[in-house]
């Protein structure tokens, strides 16, 4: 295995052209903007409320949004998975809560895209596009969770003649973003076949609607449980036509829909951390502004901006797989569980640091980014939780390593390394020695039959995050400064400011995989000597790698101020 590509085959999937999808970026902003101004954005989050008029009205033909989700052949523009990353950090970045209601729809019928049957997709999937139908995912349950194979919804058929007629629901649903506001529910139920969706109408007798739920965040979505009692559907209800099939249909769109909220917690992080960005570059303190402050950007702007940086470009990494054709039948459920986990985090862990850089403001309602820290906080739970994807990350790539013999890191590694060849200031020899520890670690885990702990296994998954997303970063950083970004990727920083960022976090990433993952495997064994796993991490080599960090730190806070670097040894604020 060579580097992580930045790039999609020739026969990828390219849906909008680079001109139409700004202009529907630049569409979307002014929208929002017109339909809601900051101060009712904050009214309807101390309300409660969703704006369902606002939701309604981005899609239908006021602006049209639902068509970038739906293929051309019912109606819709067709958007690849690129052009849908944008779009959904778009939304993000202007509302979370408004932008889970709108991708809720698409969530919502994404059984129906991947699992109906052509003439079920053409009644569906064209009336969201003509009519701007609003659909809820049901999957969700009280005591299952995020576990689908756990459900207790029941789908038991009804017979007449002979012949299955239709079925009847009974269940209980939660946590259904647009549970109260839907038009149209894909619901997952046990059929004698097996775990099964059916598109239920609302207002059919025996379905009832909770109310909305009250949240800490996301306040302008509505969240609501279904009530599903004695639910009679017709049997062209059933997706597909054939029972048992649920479960196999929500593994198919999994790396895809991760992905949408990868791209949520990239939005929603950014947003925040550029309204701290903003407020330090006119906030006055001792007689400058806490931009010019090396210990305020060095600790609440810097390694956040980075995080999320690195976050886009393992997003932008998996959405060109997924426009190649290389996602089918769920085959990308681990790249697309680390786009999710890493980006959520990150831009969790951001709104939190854009709070602290407003110092007691951010801590006051007034101030939109504590809005934005409740909001961001949701990506980490929904469509599985962080731990979730720390499993699935773990799972996906531990049999990897043992298909490969060992072989799968290493090879990641030699590729970085040649990447370094070619570009020796993108960090990729740093990246190189991440991947390499993780190799390591992995058979150390193997050898001592460590992964019967769930707690080691949930921390490679950590771990496996931070080592891929810096081999994507450095493939990424290397791409711009050759000029070969995609014309749709994101191009808000400069491949010298990109360089910059990968190697901090390289150094981070390396760093990180060899000292945790030591940590782990001494933590997890009994009494075994670990002085050989120590060597094989190269840990003082790991260590000398941080040479310069502090310097590109201080490139990166420049680049993100637009301003010129200084001259060496005249930084400001480090005395």
């Amino acid at each position: 295995m060579t580097t992580l590509a930045v790039t999609a085959n020739a026969g990828a999937r390219t849906g909008l052209d680079a001109e139409t999808l700004k202009m529907t970026l630049d569409a979307i902003r002014d929208f929002v903007a017109n339909a809601m101004t900051q101060e009712h954005q904050l009214q309807l989050d101390r309300d409660d409320v969703c704006p369902e008029d606002v939701v309604r009205a981005m899609c239908s033909d006021e602006l049209g949004v639902q068509l970038l989700f739906i293929p051309e052949e019912y109606g819709g523009m067709g958007g690849c998975t690129v052009d849908v990353y944008r779009i959904c950090e778009q939304m993000a970045r202007l509302d979370l809560g408004l932008a889970t209601s709108v991708l809720a729809t698409f969530l919502g019928s994404d059984p129906i895209s991947v699992g109906a049957t052509p003439e079920q997709r053409r009644l569906w999937l064209t009336e969201i596009a003509e009519r701007g139908v609003l659909y809820a995912y049901g999957a969700t349950e009280p005591e299952a969770g995020s576990d689908l194979g756990a459900l207790k919804t029941t789908a038991m058929p009804v017979i007449e003649n002979g012949e299955v007629t239709g079925y009847r629901l009974n269940g209980r649903k939660q946590w259904i973003s647009n549970g109260g506001i839907a038009d149209r529910y894909t619901i997952l139920a046990r059929a004698p076949g097996g775990p099964s969706w059916f598109v239920l109408q609302s207002g059919t007798p025996g379905f009832t609607r909770g109310r909305p739920e009250d949240k800490h965040g996301i306040r302008l979505s509505n969240t609501a449980a279904l009530f599903i009692d004695d639910v009679v559907v017709p049997a062209a209800s059933l997706v597909g036509g054939i029972e048992g099939q649920g479960l196999v249909q929500a593994q198919k769109v999994f790396g895809y829909t991760r992905l949408m909220v990868a791209a949520f917690g990239l939005g929603g992080g950014w947003s925040a951390l550029d309204l701290a960005i903003g407020y330090s570059a006119t906030r006055i303190q001792a007689g400058e502004p806490l931009s010019r402050k090396q210990g305020y950007t060095h600790k609440l702007i810097v390694p956040h901006a980075v995080r999320l940086e690195a976050a886009r470009s393992y997003i932008e990494h998996a959405a060109a797989q997924i426009d190649a054709g290389e996602g089918a039948d769920g085959a990308l459920n681990t790249e697309g569980a680390i786009a999710k986990y890493f980006a959520t985090e990150a831009g969790n862990q951001a709104a939190d640091a854009a709070i602290q850089a407003h110092g007691g403001y951010g801590y006051t309602r007034d101030y939109l980014v504590e809005k934005m820290k409740r909001d961001v906080r949701i990506t980490t739970i929904y469509e599985g939780t962080s731990e979730i994807m720390e499993m699935t990350i773990a799972r996906g790539r531990w049999q990897q390593h043992l298909k490969s013999a060992a072989r799968y890191y290493p090879e990641m590694a030699a590729g970085l390394r040649a990447l370094h060849a070619r570009h020796a200031d993108v960090g990729a020899e740093t990246a190189a020695l991440a991947s390499d520890a993780l190799a390591s670690v992995l058979e150390a885990c193997r050898a001592g039959r460590l992964t019967r702990s769930q707690h080691v296994l949930l921390r490679l998954g950590e771990l496996i995050a931070y080592a891929e997303c810096a081999g994507s970063f450095a493939a990424r950083a290397a791409a711009a400064l050759d000029g070969d970004l995609p014309a749709k990727a994101d191009h808000r920083f400069s491949a010298a400011a990109l360089a910059a960022m990968s190697r901090v976090f390289a150094r981070e990433a390396a760093y990180k995989v060899a000292n945790d993952g030591l940590r782990w495997v001494a933590g997890a064994s009994t009494g075994t000597d670990v002085s050989q796993l120590g060597a094989a991490l190269r840990l003082d080599t790991v260590a000398a790698a941080q040479a310069g960090l502090l310097a590109d730190m201080d490139s990166v806070a420049d680049a993100l101020y637009g301003r010129p670097a200084a001259p060496s040894g005249t930084r400001i604020g480090s005395s």
